[in-house]
């Protein structure tokens, strides 16, 4: 069985029988039941409902707080004591012989180790390694799945970035959020089931993409939408003066009519995606203001996250973050940009760690009081890592070896899994790919990566490509 856009290709095949002359004439044959099932429902044409998840779930919703940029996995997740031990020597060749590097390729036999700038502590009754850099994160050790033994195919910034959200480094593909819509559509019908924030901060700043979070050639309406995080989320989202609600119901309306007579017309999937967007921007018009609105937060959950709120920082968005999974966002994303540490990397990852580290914990510890960490999946974590070879005082891009770590949805708690060589250059033990993390992210929703598919260009795409397995060691 494939999860196809089958109301889609139902749609195409009636059309192809009869053109555009029976879709016109005829309200009650088969064109019209077909336009009906496509414009009745919640998730629309091609989305996977629930009843064909094919495994039991354990996930409702992800928090995805992306580290962007590259943290230094030597910092701050994966203690490498022979690296200290090692501090300003000649690296040895046999590690980065015939290698990718990035910035440091023609300095191959001036390459000088670096050690940890930072110490690290056992932490919890679990005694994950954490580096000091994180005191808060250090704090949920027993919640943490943390996995030392990350690779990736990219090297460069935006195609490392394009392959971690869309499981490809092509652009134009639909990103994970917009998969996951595409396979279990949204459980809210008055905000858009896939939300982005972004933040900045500590360090050199790598531009973000809006195609990160874009459905690619998956239907419009699964796309990712991005909220401001200073002031109100929503731009323009009140009406302006001299219109109220009611008026601009009778406006959301006859614009849907004009667009089900050109649906019927055209028989075009994306103006369902207008239908429906119309609709929930109308319902966003009181749905945000209630969002944004923390006046109902009590004074000790914000200075759990050390934020007053809307104020543009990374604890303010996880506050939001949390707000949205209440009401149901099935993916949530957090940018902070400012992992960028080429030079200065002791000064740069204490200062870009400061402005991460309190709300990263705050929302473990806020989901788990509210009950909701268990079918909540939190993945924290860069493009890649960084090198254990010096770049001056910093660290360049790396590729072979580096960190993140979950927490919820399932995932076994108070664990590390799989490990880098004793320098930290490339994952030894346990290898855990990209598509890995994407085959066991919605593995947790109840969804095989193999099944989970859409047709585009006479191929069946789908978020793994040709790869990718469940890591079941790390499963609860």
């Amino acid at each position: 069985m494939k999860f196809e856009n089958s109301g889609q290709e139902n749609f195409r095949r009636a059309a192809q029988l009869s053109r555009r002359t029976f879709l016109k004439r005829t309200s009650t044959g088969v064109g019209g039941v077909a336009l009906t099932s496509m414009l009745s429902g919640s998730a629309g044409a091609g989305t996977v409902v629930a009843g064909n998840v094919v495994i039991p779930p354990r996930c409702k919703r992800v928090i995805h707080l992306c580290m962007a940029g590259g943290p230094s996995h030597l910092e701050t997740l994966d203690y490498k004591p022979k690296l200290a031990a090692m501090d300003g020597k000649s690296m040895p060749k046999s590690f980065t012989d015939g290698q990718q590097i990035a910035q440091l390729q023609g300095q191959r036999d001036k390459l000088k180790v670096l050690g940890p700038q930072h110490g690290f502590k056992k932490c919890g009754q679990s005694g994950n390694q954490i580096g000091n850099v994180l005191p808060h994160i250090q704090s949920i050790a027993d919640e943490m799945c943390i996995v030392n033994s990350m690779h990736t195919d990219q090297i460069n910034h935006d195609p490392a970035h394009s392959l971690i959200n869309t499981g490809t480094s092509i652009p134009g593909r639909p990103s994970m959020g917009s998969w996951l819509l595409y396979g279990l559509g949204s459980e809210t019908d008055n905000l858009p089931g896939y939300v982005v924030l972004t933040s900045v901060g500590g360090g050199q700043s790598q531009p973000i993409a809006s195609r990160q979070w874009h459905s690619g050639f998956l239907p419009s309406k699964f796309q990712g939408v991005e909220f401001r995080s200073q002031g109100e989320p929503v731009l323009y989202v009140k009406n302006p003066s001299g219109v109220d609600r009611a008026r601009q119901k009778e406006i959301v309306d006859a614009v849907e009519r004009l667009n089900r007579i050109a649906m019927v017309s055209d028989y075009d999937p994306e103006i369902e995606t207008k239908i429906s967007q119309y609709e929930l921007a109308f319902k966003m018009q009181m749905s945000v203001p209630e969002l944004a609105d923390i006046s109902d937060e009590p004074q000790n959950i914000l200075d759990l996250y050390g934020t007053q709120g809307a104020d543009g920082s990374f604890a303010a968005n996880c506050l939001l973050a949390r707000r949205l999974a209440e009401r149901g966002v099935r993916f949530i994303q957090l940018y902070h940009r400012g992992w960028d540490h080429h030079g200065k990397i002791k000064d740069g990852i204490e200062v870009t760690s400061k402005l991460v580290d309190q709300g990263s914990a705050a929302l473990v510890k806020d989901l788990k009081q509210r009950g909701m960490l268990e079918d909540t999946l939190i993945i924290w974590g860069g493009e890649f890592g960084r090198t254990p070879m010096a770049q001056g005082n910093g660290r360049d891009h790396h590729i072979k070896g580096f960190s993140c770590w979950m927490a919820g949805g399932g995932i076994k708690p108070g664990v590390t899994y799989g490990s880098t060589d004793e320098l930290g250059y490339a994952a030894e033990e346990n290898p855990f790919h990209v598509h890995d993390l994407h085959a066991t992210m919605l593995h947790q929703f109840g969804l095989d990566h193999t099944r989970l598919t859409y047709r585009y260009r006479g191929r069946d795409f789908r978020l793994t490509d040709v790869a990718g397995n469940v890591v079941r060691d790390i499963l609860a």
